[in-house]
């Protein structure tokens, strides 16, 4: 079943570390996103392979909005 990864605050994507097919373990960065000029760590919440990257540095999310898909 797919990991949903999403945003839990409103906040811009300040930096992407991972790619569509990238193995990550459970609590590896995927992405650092910017809110009121803290850096906030989005990990993965358990291992598998990146099938969908919904962002791109500089975009701005939503509060839920999805940031990744981990299968």
């Amino acid at each position: 079943m797919a990991q949903h990864i999403t945003a839990d605050i409103a906040a811009n994507v300040w930096k992407v570390l991972v790619t569509e097919g990238s193995d990550v373990a459970a609590g590896d960065p995927l992405v650092i996103l910017e809110s009121m000029k803290m850096e906030i760590p989005i990990e993965a919440e358990s291992a598998g392979t990146v099938t969908k990257l919904a962002v791109s540095e500089g975009d701005v999310l939503d509060e839920g909005d999805l940031i990744a898909e981990i299968s």
